[in-house]
């Protein structure tokens, strides 16, 4: 017995040295400057975080240049992304637990800083991904500054308030969901909702005998689908929510389309620049039915409604300025595939990761196939 453990530690030094040797002709051990610029994360303790300052005012210079286009003057992102800032209060700082987040409250949207437990998670976000069209392109005292106005549209910080790394700590103790992150539940039903804190999963026997995937598809029925007028076209006072189309269809002209869920899509998916009946017999349900899944897969509804401007303008307004020129849908396939800067305002179109067959087929649709 002991002479087998005997040869097998004589024979751990070998294996440990070819284990080793596999990997020394690919790659290289990275630089410390390699690693650094990498390892920009900042902790909810702070650790991390470059030291540094920026004032409200200085915040709101850089916000009407490179954020305001996108996250509106005021934080209200009525027209592209949800709102940052709203429905919070002087109590909520006081409490750390942000009212309108609790059962019965009335808020018709919520906002950035009614969720923002942490000031690291903010910090770090628009460290690394702001501006979209050049994210990381801020210093460290910029980014300071643009968090700071962001506190101050949320009456978190005063105008005359200078953020640093010594006083991040004091204003983390004035966020309005300070205390509002939790980890005491699970995804169902929850120690909310009066069940037991458990897991969500419990192990490989959950993997066991699946049920079939089901849908579950809901509609209004015909006789109070427009009782309150189409929803589509009402607007709200915040964000970019959009109600369901409640235009009278019958079920059977929906069901002889394929679209018997159609309707109950957002309108920034379905054109509706028909009435509903037309939108089901002509042939250009078909065509929106074949680019649908090019534009998904491209995320080219992230940045284009179909009848609305969002980050980029619609997908009509684009058609309308097109459809006339000539050579128009290769003039269009570049733009796309390319990217584009200028021709619809401040805000760049990237070069986009997809197919010349993807790009021409959507040039394509927009100036020949499209309903004016």
């Amino acid at each position: 017995m002991f002479k087998w453990v005997s040869v097998v530690l004589c024979l751990l030094p070998i294996a440990s040295s070819a284990q080793t040797s596999r990997y020394q002709a690919i790659g290289r051990t990275a630089t410390p400057q390699e690693i650094k610029a990498w390892d920009i994360d900042v902790r909810p303790d702070f650790k991390g975080l470059p030291s540094g300052q920026g004032s409200v005012k200085q915040g709101e210079v850089i916000w009407e240049a490179q954020c305001q286009s996108c996250h509106g003057h005021f934080g209200e992102s009525s027209e592209v992304f949800t709102p940052i800032a709203g429905g919070t209060t002087a109590d909520d700082m006081k409490t750390g637990r942000v009212k309108n987040l609790l059962p019965g409250a009335n808020q018709p949207q919520r906002t950035t800083l009614m969720k923002l437990p942490t000031l690291s998670t903010l910090w770090d976000y628009i460290n690394r991904a702001m501006p979209w069209n050049a994210p990381r392109s801020l210093s460290a005292d910029e980014v300071y500054a643009v968090v700071a106005y962001t506190l101050h549209l949320g009456d978190v910080l005063p105008a005359d308030f200078v953020l640093n790394d010594s006083n991040m700590r004091d204003v983390q103790a004035r966020l309005p969901n300070r205390s509002g992150m939790t980890t005491a539940h699970s995804l169902w039903p929850g120690n909310e909702f009066g069940g037991s804190v458990k897991p969500d999963v419990q192990g490989s026997g959950c993997m066991a005998n699946c049920a079939v995937q089901t849908a579950v598809i809901s509609s209004l029925p015909a006789h109070a689908r427009d009782a309150h007028g189409n929803l589509a076209d009402q607007s709200r006072p915040l964000g970019p929510s959009r109600g369901a189309v409640t235009l009278k269809v019958s079920d059977a002209q929906m069901l002889q389309s394929g679209q018997n869920n159609a309707l109950n899509r957002p309108l920034a998916q379905i054109n509706i620049a028909q009435t509903a009946p037309e939108i089901i017999a002509n042939s250009v349900v078909v065509t929106w039915l074949q680019i649908k899944p090019v534009l998904e897969k491209n995320a080219c509804l992230a940045c284009h409604g179909m009848a609305s401007k969002l980050v980029g303008p619609s997908f009509k307004d684009i058609s309308v300025r097109y459809k006339a020129q000539a050579g128009a849908v290769n003039l269009l396939s570049g733009k796309i595939k390319n990217g584009s800067q200028g021709a619809w305002g401040a805000v760049p179109m990237p070069a986009q990761a997809l197919s010349a067959a993807e790009s021409a087929q959507i040039a394509q649709w927009l100036v020949k196939d499209m309903p004016p």
